[in-house]
């Protein structure tokens, strides 16, 4: 693949699009909260969510599981990050991948965190507040 090869970039359409493309301003996204410390900005898409997370200094997302798959990219700050038992001091720039059922959770630092979660399909207790956010 060089730089003439256009199968990455390419308008040949073999498909209808489903929607029009939309912009979204995170400012303009209202927080939900599930537990204290920590705010959620839900972005859905048809078939993937961006979920926009700011962790308060020591703020703590407990060990859970879910059926989605999701990645997590650390934007600012950082936290300690458990995955599957192994625990990792992340920062920005660095990504977590959490296949559907594998524990995990996280704690902030005295600066606290802001990351980005991706979910495939959408995280279920995610939708709803993404449409009540304007967002779905």
């Amino acid at each position: 693949m060089g730089a003439t090869d256009n199968t990455h970039f390419t308008l040949d359409a073999a498909g209808t699009p489903t929607k029009p493309g939309r912009f979204v301003t995170l400012a303009d996204v209202g927080g939900v909260q599930f537990v204290a410390g920590l705010t959620f900005q839900p972005v859905l898409g048809e078939g993937v969510l961006a979920n926009f997370v700011t962790f308060d200094p020591h703020a703590e997302a407990p060990m859970h599981v879910h059926v989605e798959e999701q990645v997590v990219v650390v934007l600012e700050g950082s936290f300690d990050f458990t995955l599957d038992g192994e625990t990792r001091t992340l920062r920005p720039g660095d990504v977590a991948l959490i296949p559907p059922w594998v524990p995990h959770g996280a704690k902030a630092g005295e600066a606290g965190c802001r990351e980005l979660d991706i979910f495939t399909p959408p995280r279920a207790t995610l939708i709803e507040a993404a449409r009540q956010a304007g967002t779905g």
